[in-house]
């Protein structure tokens, strides 16, 4: 299955979803979040390393995708820095928290591509934020990320969805989506497992 080849009546989600799929299972595997969160430690560490990620790749997919209104609220930088600032870092050591290279995302197909990782994200951060909340007992600040879109998650993944499809009749665009997909699970994988960030 490839997007010169798509199958009839396939879409191109499934495409990406298929085509991205080794990639996102060797992120899920390698990070384990569990063993990551267990701990206040821990799970400052892995919102300094996510930190780090979205204030290059959100910038990027910005300037790719040149669609503010449709970007503006998916974006969750501000969300890290608020539950890293609940956890007692200061605002100058968030602002100095270290960085990954910055991606070149060549135009808005390749920014959908990325911005379909990020968004994804939002799903599986809903889980994720409940089991935060009862491991650490946070009721409300601290899970601003995890939270992120709310009940507003399902309508938005079926938006950011949508607009997969308008990549439907353009082969050689769908196949920058789906490169670009591959290589931001890649490199959050990279980042997020590295060594620790934050003291």
């Amino acid at each position: 299955m490839s997007p010169d080849n798509p199958i009839p009546g396939d879409s191109v989600h499934a495409r990406l979803r298929a085509a991205t799929g080794p990639a996102h299972r060797a992120l899920e595997d390698t990070l384990d979040w569990r063993a990551r969160v267990a701990t206040l430690p821990g799970y400052r560490d892995l919102l300094a390393r996510l930190h780090g990620f979205h204030a290059v790749w959100e910038s990027a997919i910005g300037a790719g995708l040149a669609d503010e209104p449709f970007l503006a609220p998916r974006r969750r930088l501000a969300r890290l820095a608020a539950d890293l600032g609940h956890l007692g870092l200061a605002p100058e050591a968030i602002t100095a928290l270290p960085r990954p290279a910055v991606p070149v995302l060549g135009g808005p197909a390749a920014a959908t591509g990325a911005l379909y990782v990020l968004e994804g994200s939002t799903l599986g951060g809903q889980v994720i934020g409940r089991h935060i909340a009862g491991l650490h007992g946070f009721s409300g600040d601290g899970l601003a990320y995890y939270r992120a879109h709310g009940a507003a998650a399902g309508p938005m993944w079926a938006t950011l969805r949508g607009r997969l499809e308008t990549y439907a009749a353009d082969p050689s665009a769908e196949a920058a989506l789906t490169a670009a997909a591959v290589t931001t699970f890649a490199a959050m994988r990279t980042w997020l497992c590295a060594g620790p960030v934050a003291g």
